[in-house]
C-alpha cells in the first residue's frame, strides 16, 4: 500500500494484509479537558486512575506490551540526536527495530525521499530547519508502519508551507492504512484532516459528529442576497421566507436580504432549498446582483459548544482518509 508525498512514494512496512479502514473520529476541547491525558494513557505511558482503556482490542494496563508494538508515538518536541545527520538517525532507529544494515539503509532511503529529505540527508539535524526536523520525526515514527500513530501538535510553529508539507505527510500515512491520533493548536487543521470530531469540556463529550454536523450545530449557514431594486425587497423577503422555512431579515441601510439555512439530516442544506429559493426569485421577476452562502467556522464551533475562545484550546483528532 502507498500513499503519496509530492513527488515521491511513502511504503509501509510490517502492515498485515487486508487490514479495513476504520471511521475517523476525534477530540475537539479547552486546555484541561483532557486530551493529551487520554494520548498518554493509550500510549500506554500513563496509567489510568480507574476505569479501561483499549486500543485495537488490548488492554492498554494488562497487554501494555501488545499495545506498543502497534503503536507509534511523535511528540511536541524533536527526539532525534543533533548530532547524527537524518540519515544516521533513520538508520540507527532501523537497526534498533532490527533491521539489517542493507535494509536499515534502503528504509532511510525511501522514508527521507518520500518526507522531501533526500537533499538534508548527509545534514546534522542541528542544522535543519523546524520544518524538516518535524518531517524527520514522522518518517522516524514509521520506520516500521505503525497500526496507530500518535502525533502530538507536529505543526506548531512551522510556516505555513511547512505546516501543509505535515499535512501532506499525515495524510500519505493515512494512505498507507495507518490510524493517526492527531493534536493540534490550529482548528483550520481538524477541518482539513479530521473525518469525525467529538467535543469535549471537562471530561465530558458535549457534541460529536462530522466537521459540517458541528457546524450546523452552532447555527448552520447563512444566505444572504443583494437585490437591484430596493422597491422589491418585501416582496423577495416574503418569496424566500417561504421557500427557505425560516424568516428571511431585511438588513438596515442595504438592498439586501439574509436568511439562516437550515439543518436538514445533520447537515447545513447548502444547495437544494437555497437553489429552489433563488430560482423563484428570478421567476417572479426580481433581479438578484448577487448572493452569498457561509458556513459557520470551527471557531464559532468552538466557542459555540463550549463557551472558551479557540485559542484557549487544541484539537485532537483521528484521521483515517
Amino acid at each position: 500500500m502507498t500513499g503519496v508525498v509530492p513527488g515521491a512514494r511513502l511504503t509501509a512496512h510490517s502492515r498485515p494484509p487486508g487490514r479495513s479502514s476504520r471511521l475517523a473520529s476525534g477530540f475537539l476541547g479547552p486546555n484541561g479537558a483532557g486530551k493529551t491525558t487520554t494520548i498518554r494513557i493509550l500510549a500506554t505511558l500513563l496509567r489510568p486512575d480507574g476505569g479501561t482503556a483499549r486500543v485495537f482490542g488490548r488492554d492498554v494496563v494488562r497487554e501494555a506490551g501488545a499495545v506498543r508494538r502497534k503503536v507509534s508515538l511523535t511528540g511536541q518536541f524533536a527526539s532525534a540526536d543533533e548530532d547524527l545527520t537524518a540519515a544516521e538517525n533513520l538508520v540507527l532507529l532501523g537497526r534498533l527495530w532490527g533491521h539489517s544494515w542493507r535494509d536499515a539503509r534502503r528504509r532511510a532511503g525511501e522514508l527521507l525521499e518520500a518526507f522531501g529529505l533526500a537533499e538534508a540527508a548527509s545534514r546534522p539535524v542541528l542544522m535543519l530547519s523546524g520544518g524538516m526536523r518535524r518531517r524527520l520525526d514522522i518518517a522516524a515514527s514509521v520506520i516500521v508502519t505503525p497500526d496507530l500513530l500518535f502525533l502530538d501538535e507536529p505543526t506548531t510553529g512551522l510556516d505555513p508551507a511547512s505546516r501543509r508539507q505535515v499535512w501532506d505527510i499525515v495524510r500519505a500515512v493515512v494512505a498507507c492504512g495507518t490510524t493517526v491520533l492527531l493534536t493540534t493548536q490550529y482548528l483550520e487543521e481538524a477541518d482539513r484532516l479530521a473525518d469525525r470530531i467529538a467535543v469535549i469540556d471537562h471530561g465530558t463529550v458535549i457534541a460529536e459528529g462530522t466537521s459540517g454536523q458541528l457546524k450546523a450545530s452552532a447555527g448552520t449557514g447563512s444566505l444572504r442576497v443583494q437585490l437591484a431594486d430596493p422597491a422589491q425587497q418585501a416582496h423577495a423577503q416574503g418569496l424566500l421566507s417561504r421557500e427557505l422555512g425560516v424568516p428571511a431579515r431585511q438588513e438596515s441601510g442595504t438592498e439586501a436580504l439574509s436568511a439562516t439555512i437550515p439543518a436538514r439530516n445533520g447537515e447545513p442544506d447548502m444547495g437544494g432549498h437555497v437553489a429552489r429559493a433563488l430560482a423563484e426569485l428570478s421567476r417572479s421577476g426580481i433581479t438578484v446582483t448577487g448572493f452569498a452562502l457561509s458556513q459557520p467556522s470551527l471557531d464559532e464551533v468552538f466557542l459555540a459548544l463550549t463557551g472558551h475562545p479557540a485559542h484557549a484550546g487544541t484539537v485532537t483528532m483521528e484521521t483515517v482518509r
